[in-house]
C-alpha cells in the first residue's frame, strides 16, 4: 500500500495539519478575544482621561 518515505510523507502532513488545527483553535479562543478586549479597556481608559482633563480645565 505504502512504501516508507511516503507513510513518513503522510505522517508529516497530518503532524503539520493538527498543529495548524491546533494552533487556529488557540488563537481564535484565546488570543484575538483578549487582544480586542484589551484594547477596548485601553480605550476606554483614554476616553475618560480626556474627559477629566477638560473637566479639570473648566
Amino acid at each position: 500500500m505504502f512504501e516508507f518515505d511516503q507513510y513518513l510523507g503522510f505522517l508529516a502532513f497530518l503532524t503539520i495539519l493538527t498543529i495548524g488545527f491546533w494552533l487556529m483553535i488557540f488563537l481564535v479562543t484565546i488570543v484575538v478575544p483578549y487582544w480586542i478586549f484589551g484594547s477596548a479597556i485601553e480605550r476606554f481608559k483614554e476616553i475618560r482621561e480626556e474627559k477629566k482633563a477638560k473637566r479639570a480645565q473648566k
